[in-house]
């Protein structure tokens, strides 16, 4: 099993009433700020009575790839995988 970052990070995110969407907008990591681009991959999961909801997204400049976690108990942003655009190996 792969270990991962499990950092705590800040994220901005917006629900559409219209689409029926709630998704990060802007991640604020080791002092940067992070525009987001389109979710790539989502997925719920529960841990007990908590619902996780997992995020694979980039920058919308693509150069920073990113595996988010928001707990929905807690409400609290974790990243858990980063990968910088044209680099082969994934930081846990």
């Amino acid at each position: 099993m792969r270990e991962g970052l499990n950092e705590p990070v800040s994220v901005l995110s917006g629900y559409s009433k219209k689409h029926k969407k709630f998704k990060p907008l802007i991640l604020t990591w080791n002092g940067i700020d992070y525009s987001l681009g389109k979710v790539d991959f989502y997925n719920k999961t529960k841990k007990g009575a908590t619902t996780l909801h997992h995020f694979s997204l980039s920058d919308k400049e693509e150069s920073v790839y990113f595996k988010l976690l928001f707990n929905a108990s807690n409400l609290n942003w974790t990243l858990e995988e980063y990968m910088m655009a044209g680099a082969n190996n994934v930081i846990y």
